[in-house]
């Protein structure tokens, strides 16, 4: 990413809601992508540091920490991750 995106937030946070929304495999395009679309504005640069650190990684990957199927890698279990697991927890079926 080059410095003068880094330098400025909006255009930081609207790449990131393209990849959040374009991650090629359907479940996670809606699991980032509404994530992101519920929180992108309220997120501090340490946390987009780290979802773009998760953006980077195989959605194959991600998608298995999401669902519990495999632990998440140290690297990746940080405070905005397990925000974006209890994001996608319900109690009942969501009404979509």
């Amino acid at each position: 990413m080059s410095a003068s995106t880094r330098d400025d937030p909006d255009i930081r946070r609207r790449r990131i809601k393209i990849r959040a929304w374009r991650r090629g495999m359907r479940e996670m395009d809606i699991l980032m992508g509404r994530f992101v679309d519920a929180t992108i504005d309220s997120l501090p640069e340490a946390e987009l540091d780290d979802l773009e650190a998760l953006l980077d990684a195989q959605d194959d990957e991600v998608f298995r920490w999401l669902s519990r199927a495999e632990p998440v890698p140290a690297c990746y279990d940080t405070p905005l991750f397990r925000r974006i697991a209890a994001f996608h927890t319900h109690e009942k079926p969501l009404d979509l």
